[in-house]
């Protein structure tokens, strides 16, 4: 791996995880509350971490969560809570989102504190540490969603230990692929579609994503020798055999999806390299989308 904005950025993670853990005690009373009806919105990546993050409160006990694309909050819905994750918090739509809501309580989860986004939110959780110089999200994200997980009861510190191994497993042997479909259950469907997003975006690579049972739903017709079929967590029963059926190589790692998706960038950046590619700046995109 070169020396690239991003490759440090995705190799700091178990230690961004573990700095934004020990910040939840200055957020607790500011992030969702057991029992709150809330949204979580975002845009491209931070729309997949939000989607996550829903799942997850909900299995967890702490109430109904919906996620939303920023564009695509439905008006006139209303919630205890709403929370917003941007990055750079300049992207246009979320600015726009916060400027509708002024009567519902709005959160921003934020790299930037003093972004055009943060006068216009009720609350703003800022995680400077985890900003990236790279055009390609890797930590920002994870991080958020692991702050977002620490809220909601989950172990960051046994997260971030398996941060560390997604980090040394080997990747070389699937770097020769012409194409990879990601499938996972729950809370790693969300991150199936980043997964797939940071593949196109970093390599421009054929990449896509579904939920595991549903990929037998006719996805799995583009199977076939020198593919591969790649579950973050645990996939359902028998998945991995009609994968094997068709001659496509089954990919699956002993992580909770959130380490896999570290294995997953690692993978997207080392495709780029592979390929001639700057993974920092991938082409036709910029760090935030601001509409004029």
């Amino acid at each position: 791996m070169t020396d690239t904005f991003v490759s440090a950025e995705l190799a700091s993670q178990p230690e961004t995880w573990r700095a934004a853990a020990a910040l939840l005690p200055s957020f607790a009373d500011v992030l969702p509350q057991p029992g709150e009806r809330v949204a979580v919105v975002g845009c491209g990546t931070s729309w997949f971490i939000a989607m996550s993050y829903a799942v997850a409160r909900e299995q967890a006990g702490h109430g109904v969560t919906d996620a939303f694309a920023g564009s695509e909050y439905p008006a006139g819905r209303r919630y205890d809570r709403v929370v917003t994750i941007s990055r750079s918090g300049t992207t246009t739509e979320i600015v726009d989102l916060l400027q509708a809501l002024p009567d519902q309580r709005t959160v921003l989860l934020t790299a930037v504190p003093d972004s055009p986004a943060a006068p216009v939110a009720d609350d703003v959780v800022a995680l400077p540490f985890a900003d990236e110089r790279s055009v390609v999200q890797t930590r920002f994200a994870t991080t958020a969603l692991a702050l977002l997980r620490a809220s909601i009861g989950h172990d960051v510190d046994a997260l971030a230990a398996q941060a560390e191994t997604a980090l040394v497993l080997p990747i070389d042997d699937l770097l020769d692929a012409e194409q990879v479909t990601f499938v996972g259950r729950r809370a790693a469907v969300g991150l199936t579609f980043e997964a797939a997003l940071k593949t196109r975006e970093a390599a421009q690579f054929w990449a896509e994503s579904y939920p595991a049972m549903d990929y037998r739903h006719g996805p799995i017709a583009i199977a076939q020798p020198g593919r591969l079929v790649w579950s973050l967590g645990t996939a359902p029963e028998g998945l991995a055999d009609e994968v094997a059926a068709t001659g496509a190589r089954f990919v699956e790692h002993d992580l909770d999806p959130i380490a896999g998706l570290v294995v997953v960038h690692r993978f997207a950046v080392a495709l780029a390299e592979g390929r001639g590619l700057d993974p920092d700046n991938p082409r036709s995109l910029t760090r935030s989308v601001i509409l004029t």
